[in-house]
């Protein structure tokens, strides 16, 4: 195990959306104050990590993905004051904190790019991709052209995403130097680590139309994240994820990044971002176990995830989140938490959230299925447009998080939050769920201590069984004799045999027997082989 993961290992993050996890002013949308109040429900579900999406200050046009002063916290969400009392609260606890680092483009609003629309002999100009005509025919990730008409400069900027998130130009040394600024002014104040937003974009190259992965794309990453004092800062990036851009970028000796995201198995359930299609879990475990399999032969780190601010639930898109939520919310937790690497879990995922279901468009904020409607109304179908939206809109995870069954779900005092609840908050929240006889929120804690205590889970090897058996999961986590066992079932019930027999140490349901035999739907349970 190479020796600056020693400690990644035992991590467990805890993916906070500010706007959307607790409100301490009664305004309405979630902040700093809110945050801190409820580290120690973080703390008690087993995490010792957070991950704060964007509270830099920004316009909002894309809840803060649209960057307007890197080195200040937005009003929304407090001071910079806040910002220093949450993290000496998060550090008092143990909990480390992990800043979205957003640095393929700008909001409109930057300073950089307001001096740079005005004048192209501005020094600023140069921070952006300018063109008296489109280079590309590249679209926008959120509809339309990525290229908008400047009329003070009679140019075209680049935006990959919305209007108002100009693209950097980060081929100009100074870019650099203010990015890898950037960051030594969070380490500076003490953060822990950084999330990388969409980094791959950062290089291009327009004559080969590479909008992402372009020929200095690893070169950029070692300039901002390879200097010698940042070598115990945790990083993971949102980027591409092949078996050859996770070597090149988390290789041995890269001085790049620690991690990145693999998203593949996210994409089971669906085609594209809006339409449902036919799965099986099997899908799930092949992609998992094959990334699995890949990072532990070449000792790199895995991110364990199946939630995040950026797609919707993933319990509904594969399992079955009505009669059998419980089931799958902890089955799917079993089966991807206890594997080698770095578990990940979004806000309202550990008490079982599921997606919502709205008429109209006027409970959606998102302005990624907000573009996606103002481009299809009219070719689509309006019901099914609405489905659509329903089914693949990240408003799915961003609605504020229920931590009780009042009116106002315990999130604000306000008469309204910033974006409707979900529309199954009064079934799905944590109070009524820790009142349940099955709470999945409990069953979390017990996953995170097994996996705290037991060595093997966190650094053991990771070998499956029954590869050729279908709709199950089972493996082996082994390490220095301490064997244990993870049985995880999918959709149908079935008996399973042929698997060494062992301790019961924690399962979903009321299983008493062995790890062989018959096995309900979404029924899992861990085993210690140890002798």
């Amino acid at each position: 195990m190479r020796k600056e993961f020693s400690d990644c290992y035992d991590l467990v993050v805890y993916q906070i959306y500010p706007r959307s996890f607790m409100d301490s002013n009664g305004d309405g949308i979630g902040d700093l104050g809110g945050v801190l109040s409820r580290l120690d429900y973080v703390k008690d579900l087993g995490a010792n990590a957070i991950w704060l999406c964007p509270i830099f200050k920004s316009p909002q046009c894309d809840n803060g993905y649209d960057v307007s002063d890197y080195r200040d916290i937005d009003p929304i969400y407090g001071t910079m004051a806040d910002f220093d009392a949450l993290l000496a609260a998060a550090h008092e606890r143990g909990i480390k904190v992990i800043m979205d680092f957003v640095a393929n483009h700008t909001s409109s609003e930057h300073e950089w790019f307001q001096r740079a629309r005005l004048s192209k002999n501005d020094p600023y100009h140069d921070y952006y991709y300018w063109a008296d005509e489109p280079l590309t025919d590249w679209r926008s990730e959120f509809g339309g052209s990525a290229w908008e008409f400047n009329e003070p400069t009679g140019e075209y900027y680049l935006h990959s995403f919305a209007v108002g998130q100009p693209d950097v130009n980060w081929t100009n040394p100074k870019v650099r130097e203010e990015y890898a600024a950037i960051v030594d002014f969070w380490v500076g104040k003490g953060v822990d680590g950084f999330r990388c937003d969409v980094l791959d974009h950062v290089s291009k190259d327009f004559k080969k139309g590479l909008r992402r992965n372009g020929p200095h794309l690893h070169e950029y990453i070692r300039e901002v994240f390879g200097r010698d004092h940042l070598t115990n800062i945790y990083t993971v990036g949102e980027a591409e994820t092949t078996e050859e851009s996770i070597l090149a970028t988390c290789g041995q000796d890269r001085r790049e990044l620690k991690s990145v995201f693999q998203f593949s198995h996210l994409m089971v359930g669906r085609q594209g971002k809006y339409t449902p299609v036919p799965h099986r879990m099997d899908e799930v475990k092949d992609i998992v176990e094959g990334w699995e399999r890949f990072t532990q032969e070449r000792d790199l780190l895995y991110i364990l995830l199946t939630d995040n601010h950026d797609r919707p639930w993933f319990i509904s898109r594969t399992g079955n989140d009505r009669a059998l939520r419980y089931e799958c919310a902890t089955n799917v937790a079993t089966a991807i938490f206890l594997q080698r690497g770095i578990p990940f879990v979004y806000e309202g995922q550990e008490i079982g959230c599921a997606n919502s279901h709205f008429p109209d468009l006027s409970a959606f904020n998102d302005v990624e299925c907000l573009g996606y409607y103002e481009e299809n109304k009219g070719k689509i179908p309006e019901a099914t447009l609405l489905e659509q939206i329903n089914f693949g809109s990240r408003d799915n995870t961003r609605r504020p998080f229920a931590w009780d069954g009042t009116p106002n779900h315990g999130f604000t005092t306000a008469a309204a939050p910033w974006l409707p609840y979900a529309s199954r908050a009064d079934e799905i929240n944590l109070a009524a769920d820790l009142a349940a006889e099955r709470s999945i929120y409990r069953y979390y804690q017990q996953l995170f201590a097994l996996r705290r205590e037991r060595v093997a889970l966190r650094r053991g090897k990771s070998t499956q069984l029954l590869p050729e058996s279908k709709d199950c999961y089972v493996y082996l986590r082994e390490h220095e004799g301490e064997r244990l066992l993870v049985v995880c079932n999918f959709e149908r019930a079935q008996s399973l045999d042929g698997l060494p027999e062992g301790r019961l140490l924690l399962t979903n349901l009321d299983r008493a027997a062995g790890a062989n035999g018959a096995y309900a739907p979404f029924e899992c349970a861990v085993y210690d082989l140890t002798k």
